[in-house]
């Protein structure tokens, strides 16, 4: 099975994993999720979104959050930056990397954005020339790149190009993201084949929910495609909420099992990051939705040592 040597795991779970909680989360707890997240061995970190809090009110302290992580070397820590006001603000609040959000399709943009798909890209523009001016890398997320709520299946072209407009506009890597967890393996196959013809295959990164108990599936798909960066979130955490009965991200720990399982180097630790979704979990009164976290948290509890996939 070819895949790559290497993979890097992009760890969202303290942004999209808890912007939608239906109560706060506190400032410091954020940022002890952060540091243990870091303390794991995660390469990235989106710790953040600078967004009107109007619409995210949960990511209203980011900046707070960002004053208070004890930044680790060789660590970077991303944030979301829809438009220029937020940019500036992650700027001011020294965010490694910086990322836009768009859509696939019409429908999904005007719910989540307020705008046009067209629109969207037009305010992206700006802070894609802002960063690249002060050599902030920007990333670019695609939502509904298998299937719409609200439209339906999503062709591969259509995603292929919104890809392709981010990709000349600077973002250094473009986000797949399978929004409401539908997507199967063939699926998936067709749609990096579909990108890759823009972008290449380097520079894309997968974002799976796993409303279907597909994740997992999906991204052994995109591995044997040669795809290299991963986005997942600790414990399972998020979903989203322009899509209805969508279930969480992807787990990181379900993902590290599986790279680990394939000997695919990542330099994270699976046990600090089981313990991360331990911490997060028990801050907010709720089991991990990871299989993984709650196999090995059983183990531990029954006297036993956690024991690598073989």
């Amino acid at each position: 099975m070819r895949v790559p040597s290497r993979v890097r795991l992009f760890e969202v779970g303290p942004r999209d994993g808890l912007q939608n909680e239906a109560t706060p989360v506190p400032t410091a707890t954020k940022i002890a999720l952060v540091d243990r997240l870091a303390a794991a061995g995660l390469p990235v970190i989106e710790a953040g979104a600078f967004v009107a809090p109007k619409w995210v009110p949960l990511m209203a302290d980011s900046a707070a959050v960002f004053a208070g992580i004890q930044r680790r070397q060789g660590v970077r820590y991303t944030a979301l930056t829809p438009n220029m006001q937020g940019y500036q603000a992650a700027k001011a609040a020294r965010v490694d990397e910086v990322a836009v959000f768009g859509a696939a399709t019409e429908s999904f943009t005007r719910r989540n954005l307020n705008c046009s798909l067209a629109e969207s890209l037009a305010r992206f523009a700006p802070v894609a020339a802002a960063a690249r001016a002060d050599g902030i890398p920007v990333r670019g997320y695609i939502s509904c790149v298998l299937v719409c709520p609200y439209e339906g299946e999503v062709g591969p072209e259509a995603v292929a190009e919104v890809a392709r407009r981010l990709f000349a506009m600077g973002c250094y890597e473009i986000s797949l993201g399978d929004t409401i967890g539908v997507g199967t393996p063939g699926k998936t196959e067709a749609l990096i084949a579909a990108v890759a013809a823009h972008v290449p295959v380097a520079q894309l990164a997968v974002h799976f929910h796993d409303t279907y108990g597909q994740a997992l599936a999906n991204i052994l798909a995109a591995l044997q495609q040669g795809v290299a960066t991963i986005d997942s979130s600790v414990a399972g955490l998020g979903g989203c909420p322009y899509a209805p009965g969508a279930s969480g991200n992807v787990a990181s720990e379900d993902v590290l099992y599986l790279l680990n399982g394939l000997g695919i180097a990542t330099g994270v630790d699976l046990d600090g990051l089981v313990d991360a979704g331990a911490f997060i979990c028990a801050a907010l009164g709720r089991d991990p939705a990871s299989r993984v976290a709650r196999a090995l948290q059983a183990k531990r509890g029954a006297g036993k040592a956690p024991a690598p996939p073989s």
